[in-house]
């Protein structure tokens, strides 16, 4: 598998190149606070729609939960954009048996309370306007592969430009309190719902 790398200098650049970005093309960038156990690792789940996906949730990161960042990504991008593995960009090299050691480095990760992973359980990019996020099985085999001392963390981002040049993102979180038992189907439906509640706080925004 392909493993973060670690470059201070490398990583600070970055970091202020992201906001930079974030500031200079978007009107505006909005979320929500919330509140997470301190003790506890952050797992984020996040609707995948757009290259900037994984800047909006560093970004936020950094200025909310300010854990060590991961995210898993597929092969191709890690290897295709240079820097994102001294973000700490994790993927699977090869199928099968690489993937499902990806998976247990996720729940690795996930042990440690000053990590926070993020994924993208759809898998690969789709529209910002669907109606349902689907879920790949690699989430519940991450999850099951840490001792589950998690903030289940959802993210629904949404990008409207209404009058302005540039667009305005929108990233609703919703930190999930966790059932005893999770399965595949119950994180499906527990996410589908918050993204349902984004898309109406969504469409009610006016200008």
């Amino acid at each position: 598998m392909y493993h973060p790398r670690k470059n201070t200098i490398i990583y600070s650049f970055f970091s202020w190149y992201i906001q930079f970005i974030i500031k200079k093309d978007f009107a505006a960038f909005n979320y929500n606070q919330i509140e997470v156990k301190s003790d506890s690792s952050i797992l984020v789940l996040a609707n995948h729609f757009s290259w900037w996906d994984g800047f909006f949730l560093f970004y936020i990161n950094k200025k909310v939960f300010k854990k060590d960042f991961h995210v898993l990504v597929n092969a191709e991008n890690y290897s295709k954009v240079s820097f994102l593995k001294f973000l700490g960009a994790f993927a699977a090299e090869n199928k099968g048996k690489d993937v499902l050691e990806t998976l247990n480095y996720a729940g690795q990760l996930l042990d440690n309370p000053q990590n926070l992973v993020l994924v993208f359980p759809q898998g690969k990019l789709y529209s910002n306007h669907l109606k349902n996020i689907s879920f790949e099985k690699g989430v519940m085999q991450m999850i099951n592969a840490s001792q589950k001392k998690i903030n289940v963390v959802f993210a629904a981002t949404f990008i409207d430009y209404f009058s302005k040049r540039k667009p305005t993102a929108h990233t609703y979180l919703q930190n999930w309190e966790t059932e005893e038992y999770i399965s595949l189907q119950l994180l499906k439906s527990a996410y589908n719902k918050h993204y349902d509640q984004s898309v109406v706080k969504q469409t009610q925004i006016t200008e």
